[in-house]
């Protein structure tokens, strides 16, 4: 409506239009994309419509993800609701490590992140470029904490009903391009356009101009799901514009696997094709987190300018919580192959040690949390 009535004052129209003030529902675009895909595959008769009402409730309703995904499908999640519910204790115990590692990167990593990108991004003015470089990668490890960290509290959550849901991250910032970023990031949301919207409108099939509708068609509806403004949308465009060289080259799908695997160190070919990736995703980041375009621009420029190499002056606490995020992404890195960093990485020890580990993220949990951030991906 905002734009509408822009459009029109432009023309000399001022408009006097009301909206409704409308609460969403808690977790409105997650259970709408789940029932949706319900409809459809039993539309295509991939999936028989279920008789059990109880089951179908329990799908669209199912509390740990359903405020923020992952966003499941009926061919999935449906079905294990029909099955006798029966307590497995290596489940549980698997699913215990998946929430505490979640509630790691929520309470320690984001919410310690949140504090300085929101710092420097609500006084972008004030800060030199060197400062405001950081405050990109600050939201980056902050958006990601959230996110991820969330999904792995809800996936483990799952497993202690003897529930598996579908995995959602799996380390993005080791992506080597943004094709292989987005495969793995949010990827119930990703593989959800693929299947329902970029494949029926022909995917990567047929003529160029085509496929170039088809990609910009799902990347501009990605942003904007995640909200009525333009930035989402400049967001989910420029993502396109990384993506469209790799797919016209048909360079989309050449890293499939992991980084590096089976070895301890990447090459330095990947380890430069990783840092690009990432530069490069920090840079939509900036639109993401920004209040309107012109801002963005203008923290962008500011970036880029000659204090880029400067002090940032962010103080002690600035560089403890840089020091954290390097340590995270070493776990992360070292756990890279697994569902999730710490599935394995304990269990190769003597049971006192593990069992220290277990209590020593705990503690680090309690002592190193952030103030208090509400999930990101909540407003979503």
């Amino acid at each position: 409506m905002d734009n509408f009535i822009s459009a029109f004052s432009l023309f000399g129209y001022r408009l006097q239009a009301s909206t409704l003030n409308i609460i969403l529902p808690v977790g409105i675009s997650f259970y709408t994309f789940q029932t949706l895909s319900y409809s459809i595959d039993v539309y295509r008769k991939q999936l028989e419509s279920t008789k059990d009402f109880i089951a179908f409730c329990a799908f669209v309703s199912f509390f740990p993800q359903l405020v923020a995904g992952p966003i499941e499908r009926a061919t999935n999640l449906l079905p294990q609701f029909y099955c006798k519910r029966q307590f497995s204790y290596p489940k549980a115990v698997d699913g215990l490590r998946q929430m505490l590692w979640g509630l790691f990167k929520k309470m320690v990593i984001a919410d310690n992140c949140a504090q300085f990108a929101n710092m420097i991004f609500g006084n972008s003015d004030q800060y030199p470029g060197s400062a405001l470089f950081l405050g990109a990668v600050f939201f980056a490890f902050q958006i990601y904490g959230d996110f991820s960290g969330y999904s792995d509290i809800a996936i483990g959550t799952a497993k202690l009903f003897g529930v598996d849901l579908m995995v959602n991250f799996s380390y993005p910032y080791f992506s080597r391009d943004i094709a292989e970023f987005w495969r793995r990031w949010h990827i119930s949301l990703s593989t959800w356009f693929r299947d329902y919207v970029y494949i029926p409108l022909g995917g990567s099939k047929g003529r160029k101009v085509s496929v170039v509708r088809n990609t910009c068609v799902i990347f501009l509806l990605s942003g904007f799901w995640h909200g009525a403004n333009w930035t989402f949308i400049a967001w989910g465009a420029l993502n396109a514009l990384y993506f469209l060289p790799l797919l016209l080259r048909r360079k989309n799908r050449v890293h499939i696997d992991i980084v590096a695997k089976g070895r301890f160190l990447p090459s330095f070919r990947e380890f430069s094709s990783i840092i690009l990736t990432f530069l490069l995703t920090c840079l939509a980041w900036v639109f993401f987190r920004a209040l309107s375009i012109t801002e963005a621009l203008k923290y962008i420029g500011r970036t880029l300018s000659t204090t880029l190499f400067s002090n940032p002056n962010l103080g002690l606490k600035a560089y403890l919580v840089l020091l954290m995020v390097v340590m995270f992404v070493v776990v992360e890195w070292l756990g890279r192959e697994q569902l999730y960093p710490i599935a394995q990485l304990f269990e190769r020890m003597p049971r006192l040690l593990r069992w220290g580990s277990y209590y020593a993220l705990i503690f680090i949990i309690f002592f190193f949390s952030g103030a208090q951030q509400e999930f990101i991906y909540f407003q979503f």
